[in-house]
């Protein structure tokens, strides 16, 4: 059967017998074909008989499914159909209908879009917001204001020397003068160099050394001009305790009027500050701090939360580079020293009035080789030095050869730096107590602080 002829149902495929059952001239029933019989075949002309029978073909209006096949009498009753299976409603229809074409529309959607977007992620209506404009006005106590009021006092120095240069910070004082580091301006002062400071106005003019001091690393130098720049006020250093917030300004690595903030992460910490290798090297009774401190920041302010400066910005500690703050040293590590703006004050008195500041002592020799608690007092001279000065600040005080120091003005005393720190930080003529051992007993005197002869640094 060919597929044209095919019904859907089975039940209503029409059935078919064996053609040889059937007369092809008539209707009327044959003997049926026994199995396995054939039929004799027609001879040939001449009276030769065939090998091969081929039956004769269906009648003319047989449907067959091959050879041999053809339909069944008339007259036989028709087999019963099975009922089609009603179709889909109307309704499922409509919403096939629906979902397709809301598919088709997403499709021509998304299309649409492909086809229109920007290329490489260009989109010219694209525009981010601007915000409304906010003031700009900061409280004076905050770290804002506090800046606001200090930079303009603060300025750059560039330094000229014999093959060497250089650049650090400074602020102004009353009467126009400017403090900073002596290390900042010596390569000036040994070879008879130039500076020229730079104003926060971007204003710059020359100045003259008018006198610095190695032994506590400060200087002061006379600007031709001060372009109006206001002066800063000065602090008290004894009044700041661990933790108190801090303010660092200056131009590290040339760039002006940086601020950075901190805290006071120490205080009476002896350093060294300085020259490189030692020379001009000071020690100091510093201000510890965890501001950023950046070689260019030497001579610059360390300031209060009220804006008053209460030390000079002059060492750093740096990993395997010591702590000398100069033009060789790595950046800032958290670990920032600031010379004490009372000792400031008294140095740059003295070297506005004399050229040279005095440095404080008491007449004493130390043992270097006393291991124990405290600074021990040599018993023997050292080249020629005696251990007590004679009629020197110790010696009228009742300090012998031998005795050990323990504590100077109630701070304790651990080695040699910090004894000779504490007493640099006293103002020649001041009264401060020591404590000491003797021969296993602690005594108490009261020792008035002396000076020690003016260095050769001299004003310009």
């Amino acid at each position: 059967m060919t597929d044209d002829t095919r019904d859907d149902d089975a039940y209503g495929r029409p059935e078919f017998y064996p053609v040889g059952e059937w007369g092809e001239e008539d209707d009327a029933p044959r003997r049926p074909q026994q199995p396995g019989a054939a039929h004799p075949p027609p001879p040939l002309p001449g009276g030769e008989p065939t090998q091969t029978y081929f039956p004769p073909p269906p009648p003319p209006n047989a449907y067959g499914m091959g050879q041999g096949w053809a339909p069944p009498p008339s007259g036989m009753p028709e087999l019963p159909r099975r009922e089609r299976r009603a179709g889909p409603r109307t309704s499922t229809l409509a919403a096939l209908g629906l979902v397709v074409a809301l598919v088709a529309g997403g499709a021509a959607s998304c299309g649409t879009y492909l086809l229109t977007r920007p290329t490489a992620g260009i989109d010219p209506g694209y525009a981010i917001p601007t915000p409304a404009a906010a003031p700009t006005g900061r409280a004076p106590e905050s770290v804002a204001g506090v800046a606001a009021r200090v930079l303009p006092s603060v300025v750059s120095l560039e330094v000229q020397g014999s093959g060497q240069s250089g650049t650090g910070s400074g602020f102004l004082i009353r009467g126009g003068y400017i403090v900073t580091n002596n290390h900042v301006v010596a390569a000036a002062a040994r070879s008879g160099g130039g500076i020229r400071i730079r104003f926060a106005n971007r204003q710059s003019t020359t100045a003259q050394i008018v006198g610095r001091d190695p032994n506590s690393d400060i200087a002061v130098v006379k600007p031709d001009e001060t372009f109006g720049s206001p002066e800063v006020a000065l602090g008290n250093s004894d009044s700041m305790v661990v933790g108190d917030p801090v303010i660092a300004i200056g131009s590290p690595l040339g760039l002006t009027g940086t601020v950075t903030t901190g805290i006071v992460s120490s205080l009476n910490r002896p350093v060294e500050a300085g020259g490189e290798s030692g020379r001009d090297s000071a020690l100091i009774n510093a201000i510890q701090t965890d501001a950023a401190i950046n070689p260019g920041n030497s001579g610059g302010p360390l300031v209060n939360g009220r804006g008053e400066v209460i030390g000079v910005n002059s060492a750093i500690a740096t990993i395997g580079a010591g702590q000398q703050l100069g033009g060789q040293q790595s950046g800032s590590i958290g670990l920032g020293f600031a010379i004490p703006v009372n000792q400031v004050r008294r140095i740059a008195e003295e070297l506005i009035s004399t050229g040279s500041a005095r440095t404080s002592r008491i007449g004493i020799t130390i043992d270097q080789n006393y291991q124990g608690e405290g600074v021990r007092i040599a018993d023997a001279p050292d080249r020629g030095v005696p251990p007590i000065t004679p009629q020197g600040p110790a010696d009228k005080a009742g300090l012998r050869a031998g005795d050990v120091i323990l504590e100077v003005d109630g701070q304790p005393i651990s080695d040699s730096r910090e004894l000779i720190v504490t007493i640099r930080s006293k103002t020649p003529g001041d009264r401060v107590p020591f404590k000491y051992s003797r021969a296993g007993a602690e005594r108490t005197v009261d020792v008035v602080i002396g000076a020690a002869p003016a260095p050769s640094a001299q004003p310009s």
